[in-house]
């Protein structure tokens, strides 16, 4: 038992990831609202030393840059007060500005509190391949028990797009899932997800409660309002929630301004949206597949191949397959759309996408006789394949 949870009794402490918004950390001038991080970081200290385990996911770094720089110079204005960079160059030297400013509020304020930090800098490469994805949740793992709490962004000063996770919402779930969270709670500075846009309708009710998403859901939260300092929406928190209930964590979007909001969630209390988990999560490799990796082709499969993977728990056949699209080799992740295009599963192809589009249609045995060598039956053997 280390130093910040002597005294404490509980012997499994929640695990709690917190990702905190753009829109919160900064003000409209882009320079740090050093208040609300003082007031982030005393809760979140209070309740590492009651003994739960804190992540916390961070975004601000670019907007701090600007803030820091010459914003007429390296941006366009896109909003009263807000810049954002004009390139993804300016965008690496704004975060790399930024990211030395934003680190030092936070150990200032956790400094206070007699807790220690860590920062841990994470790009989509991190997460795709399976060691550095192993690496990386053994460091976190290692920070909890040391009584840290880790602090977490993506590597934008190097990550060019290819290998970019695309938003702190998508990282925050996939941390969540990768360390097996009990919650993971994203701040931003509205109530929730509303049946409409509450700016425009006032008429809007807040949603206390999602068991699923359906595209209803996902609809809705294109009606929702998004901040213009921001680089998500509530879109984006519906991408996160996707990955968050499938790995077995609920997720909660609440607002950032109230006191103790934190704290309130996790006592059980009414507040945002709750995004309940799936009784049965993934197994930690099944994350890694569907989660952790960026799909690099698409397979599309006919109805029978369908009720095979989904129902009877099969592997993918050729026979199944009816179109692949993409440039991808073995051993990638792909996802597997059904005829009515939807994504009904991920996983690593043991073909690449040339060979697919030569054998797709056709079955196993003569798979050798079309590609000179047969190395499996299977496109994607069931090992390897996970249900979304």
């Amino acid at each position: 038992m280390n130093s910040f949870t002597s005294g404490v009794t509980r012997t499994l402490p929640k695990r709690i990831v917190v990702k905190v918004g753009t829109s919160l950390l900064t003000d409209e001038t882009g320079n740090l609202n050093c208040s609300f991080i003082a007031r982030l970081c005393a809760e979140l200290s209070e309740l590492r030393k009651k003994g739960e385990e804190i992540i916390l996911v961070t975004s601000g770094a670019i907007v701090t840059g600007i803030g820091k720089l010459n914003k007429e110079v390296i941006t366009s204005k896109v909003g009263k007060g807000a810049f954002r960079p004009s390139n993804l160059r300016e965008k690496q030297a704004a975060a790399a500005i930024g990211q030395v400013g934003l680190m030092q509020v936070y150990e200032q304020e956790f400094e206070k509190k007699n807790i220690l930090v860590g920062q841990v800098l994470l790009t989509r490469e991190d997460l795709e391949e399976r060691n550095r994805y192993l690496n990386a949740r053994n460091t976190l793992l290692t920070l909890l028990n040391l009584g840290v709490i880790p602090i977490i962004n993506e590597n934008d000063t190097v990550a060019v797009e290819e290998i970019q996770v695309g938003d702190n919402d998508t990282l925050s779930a996939i941390v969540a899932a990768k360390v097996d969270a009990d919650y993971l709670i994203i701040l931003t500075d509205i109530e929730g997800l509303y049946t409409d846009d509450p700016t425009k309708n006032k008429n809007a009710k807040l949603i206390p409660e999602v068991k699923e998403i359906t595209p209803e859901i996902e609809e809705l939260a294109r009606k929702n309002p998004a901040g213009v300092r921001g680089t998500g929406g509530m879109l984006t928190k519906i991408e996160a929630a996707k990955i968050a209930i499938r790995s077995g964590v609920t997720m909660v979007i609440g607002n950032g301004k109230k006191d103790k909001v934190v704290t309130q969630i996790i006592k059980g209390e009414k507040i945002g949206t709750k995004f309940l988990p799936d009784k049965e999560g993934l197994k930690a490799r099944d994350r890694w597949i569907a989660f952790g990796m960026k799909a690099k082709g698409k397979i599309y499969i006919d109805l029978g191949a369908v009720e095979a993977l989904v129902k009877k728990g099969k592997s993918l056949l050729s026979s199944g397959i009816t179109s692949v699209e993409g440039n991808f080799e073995g051993g990638e992740m792909v996802s597997v759309f059904s005829p009515e295009e939807k994504e009904i599963a991920r996983g690593l192809t043991y073909y690449s996408a040339e060979e697919i589009e030569k054998i797709k249609g056709k079955k196993s045995q003569e798979i050798e006789k079309i590609l000179k060598r047969k190395d499996y039956d299977e496109v994607i053997h069931r090992d390897n394949l996970v249900i979304l």
